[in-house]
């Protein structure tokens, strides 16, 4: 079955209040893709973020961005007023978002429309609480704590939090009652849009596609509530972090400093956690690509502490035992699998035990010198093909990087001088199953709508599109040459229509 979609993260839609929401812009990209004959809409992870506002270091597993929940919305339900949301300040430029702002008054604004939820809260609050009390209980305390600490990590808070002895964390969800209860609130409010937005998607033939880190953040309630599941000493501080090896790229490799798992400890449990954690991750998408896919038959092991990655070591992961445990909790395993870069046997191996499609950038195809698995002629069915991911260059420009040789091969290999449309009728006319375009590359954005840069730790995830720019013209370009290349008659099949229940 072949389909194709667009990348675009929930925060780069337009619309006011300083980011992008579960409002009025996202149902009207359902109605785009659906013009443009798009089955897919891929999204970045939408759990909360803490320093450095990324979304693959964030402060839950669990729970949803409060960023996220559209203040339009909340006007038109009486939980705000539009005085009150104008009065706050969320930045003036509309292409770029200022975090900022955002965190200093979004939580303000929240809490107002807290106040006013909890005067008569439905009956269906109470419910989504108990149904959601394994994480929802943890991450309320911890997000109240984290504004009570004023926004410190929790292994600087005091000891008998930081080590959630009974007597303090008592003592805590009664001093704090009431900051627990708006946290509750507005993972409420999120999860509540969430179904909206999702619904709407199902109704209209598009499938959302969710992203899932493979590691939690250190600052986060996973690690705080649950540090029996990694490799923490007394202390709880980190024994092991996680990161990549010196490579061509890297001359020290990649520092990550996320804590590693506890894998002796998740396999007598049961791999419990992970249960939970996929399992949150495929009752919000219909499909969920799997971060760091070789990290699960093998991960760089770095001692806590090093400056750099060099002194790691590879460590063997859970690999088959994990799946086989998910696959017989969970059921078939709706995931795309992040097998980029070096693999080995044993990942390759591991990746057809599961069954999982992999991934294909184009980007890392033209290398003129020595043949790529990139190379469209190289893929099989099962995989999913990208022009870029959210950690490359738009299309337009990557293209200014590449040296002479590199953009001559490419150009040669696609018999067309236009690299951007060229890569992209590249992407929709390989045999993969599904091609996934970001939008930049579709309205021939440069550098400045670049999503991320690794190894960058600030002035990324800020970048937002003009709404004119989602134009019927530009859906009927992208309509014309999905058709061409067979992936418009499938908008709309295979959607699971038992999750299409308006909420």
């Amino acid at each position: 079955m072949r389909k194709s979609g667009i990348l675009m993260p929930l925060f780069s839609l337009p619309g006011g209040y300083g980011i992008g929401a579960m409002g009025g812009a996202a149902f009207g990209f359902v109605d785009f893709l659906k013009k443009a004959g798009q089955s897919v809409w891929q999204l970045l992870p939408q759990n909360p973020t803490g320093c450095g506002d990324s979304p693959y270091q964030p402060l839950s597993s669990f729970a949803g961005n409060p960023y996220f929940i559209d203040i339009d919305e909340l006007i038109r339900e009486g939980l705000l007023e539009k005085r009150e949301a104008d009065g706050f300040d969320f930045g003036d430029d509309s292409n770029y978002i200022d975090y900022g702002l955002l965190y200093q008054n979004r939580q303000k604004l929240l809490s107002l429309a807290c106040a006013r939820f909890l005067k008569s809260p439905p009956p269906h609050f109470t419910e989504f609480c108990g149904q959601n009390a394994v994480w929802l209980d943890d991450f309320a305390v911890f997000s109240a704590l984290k504004r009570h600490y004023n926004g410190t990590p929790w292994r600087e808070w005091e000891s008998g939090v930081k080590y959630r002895e009974p007597d303090a964390m008592s003592a805590v969800k009664a001093a704090l009652s009431s900051e627990i209860q708006n946290e509750k609130v507005i993972q409420y409010l999120f999860f509540r849009q969430w179904a909206s937005l999702k619904w709407y998607a199902h109704k209209n033939g598009v499938e959302l596609m969710g992203d899932l880190p493979i590691y939690a953040a250190y600052d986060s309630a996973d690690v705080w509530a649950q540090p029996e599941q990694f490799e923490l000493d007394c202390k709880l501080e980190p024994v092991k972090v996680a990161g990549c090896p010196p490579d061509a790229f890297s001359e020290y490799g990649q520092l990550w400093g996320n804590p590693l798992y506890d894998w002796a400890h998740a396999e007598k449990d049961g791999f419990l956690f992970w249960k939970r954690r996929l399992g949150a991750a495929i009752s919000m998408f219909d499909c969920v690509r799997l971060d760091h896919f070789r990290g699960f038959e093998a991960y760089y092991s770095i001692p806590s502490g090093s400056p750099t990655a060099e002194n790691g070591r590879w460590r063997r992961g859970p690999g088959a035992r994990l799946f086989n445990a998910l696959k017989a909790e969970l059921g078939e395993l709706p995931v795309v699998a992040e097998d980029l870069g070096y693999l080995t046997k044993d990942v390759k191996k591991l990746l057809a035990h599961c069954g999982f499609a992999g991934m294909k950038v184009l980007q890392f195809a033209f290398d003129p010198n020595e043949p790529s698995d990139y190379l469209p002629y190289n893929y099989d069915k099962n995989c999913v093909v990208y022009t870029g991911t959210h950690d490359n260059d738009t299309l337009v420009g990557w293209q200014k990087t590449l040296d002479a040789q590199s953009a001559a091969f490419a150009r040669k290999y696609i018999a067309d001088d236009d690299l951007c449309y060229g890569l992209i009728r590249a992407a929709l006319a390989s045999v993969a199953n599904t091609a996934i375009v970001p939008i930049q590359d579709y309205i021939r954005a440069g550098s400045e709508a670049r999503i991320n840069e690794p190894a960058t730790a600030f002035g990324n995830w800020r970048w937002r599109i003009d709404g004119g720019c989602l134009n019927d013209w530009l859906a009927s370009i992208i309509y014309d040459m999905s058709k061409i290349y067979g992936r418009v008659e499938t908008v709309g099949k295979g959607t699971d229509r038992k999750k299409n229940i308006k909420p």
